[in-house]
């Protein structure tokens, strides 16, 4: 049977076995990407549910709701930083992240620090309005309640949509699953709705159980939960599933060595000659000659007192 048998247009000869597959890891590797049908994520920017094929939006549900089964998630939170000056919907590659949220990811090529904790872009005022430059985020493989044997999407959780306490029954991603596991009910299990809280003014979604899986379902959600794709969708940030590069960090020139470097270094060298002024004067200062000072007299004792009056009479 030659190539162009197996394949005709005549239909299709496979045997039954090898029918409705998903592409492995092994052949999109070979394939020089993620392969046909991959890079697919749910954006919320904007508010809004915006359906990505390889950084390509292809649809908009402009619902403030939308049910989805999560396959699987991160087990961890992720970091992402971004050196460059953001623009309203451009996706770009992050200059540095961490997908355990502890130290950097191997693929970065220039780490902001060596373990996430100690991080200068992990400091509160290092970003915008005295947040943090380093975002928190939550990546999750899920699959839409109306097409649970269809295809996995990536979905990835601002902070504001992880953590935070349930108000109004209005609960985060983690308030979510806890409430769901504190009744023995996995997450997996469930169609879950994702909606955007209105009260919100940047993108925060919240979630609630809408009904249990089907057995058959929850057969088909377990395959899935494993697959490459899901493992895609959990450990790749946004910029690797949409194939973007990274924006070019900005840089300064110092004007006494005359080398370009990033503003953060900038920034670190201005206050660190700062510092060592500061440190120079204050030695000068101690090394200087003392000024020498005239002696007080010492205080006369009451007779020497009486003595001066009857003197001066």
């Amino acid at each position: 049977m030659s190539e162009m048998t197996l394949f005709s247009k005549g239909g299709n000869t496979l045997p039954a076995h090898l029918q409705n597959l998903q592409l492995d890891a092994t052949t999109k590797a070979l394939m020089g990407g993620s392969g046909s049908g991959g890079g697919k994520r749910i954006s919320i920017r904007g508010n809004v549910f915006r359906m990505m094929v390889d950084g390509k939006e292809i649809a908009q549900n402009e619902d403030r709701a939308m049910n989805i089964v999560i396959a699987a998630a991160n087990a961890n939170v992720s970091r992402t930083f971004y050196a460059g000056t953001y623009q309203e919907g451009q996706s770009t590659a992050p200059s540095c992240w961490s997908n355990d949220g502890i130290t950097p990811d191997i693929k970065v090529e220039a780490p902001e620090a060596s373990k996430c904790a100690s991080c200068a872009q992990n400091i509160k005022g290092s970003g915008q309005n005295d947040s943090r430059a380093c975002r928190f985020s939550q990546r999750l493989a899920v699959v839409l309640e109306n097409d649970i044997r269809g295809d996995i999407y990536q979905l990835t959780l601002p902070a504001q949509s992880i953590f935070g306490a349930v108000e109004n029954g209005k609960m985060p991603l983690q308030a979510y699953a806890k409430f769901l596991g504190s009744h023995g009910l996995p997450v997996t299990a469930v169609v879950t709705e994702m909606r955007f809280d209105t009260a919100s003014a940047t993108p925060r979604l919240t979630f609630k159980a809408v009904r249990p899986l089907e057995a058959e379902e929850m057969a088909t959600i377990e395959v899935k939960g494993k697959s490459a794709e899901a493992k895609t969708a959990t450990q790749s940030t946004v910029a690797m599933v949409d194939g973007t590069k990274a924006i070019p960090a900005p840089t300064v020139v110092d004007e006494v060595t005359g080398t370009t470097v990033t503003p953060e270094m900038a920034h670190a060298i201005t206050s660190g000659r700062k510092e060592q002024r500061k440190v120079e004067a204050e030695a000068a200062e101690d090394t200087a000659e003392p000024t020498k000072r005239a002696k007080k007299a010492a205080p006369k004792d009451v007779a020497d007192i009486l003595d001066d009056w009857a003197e001066a009479e």
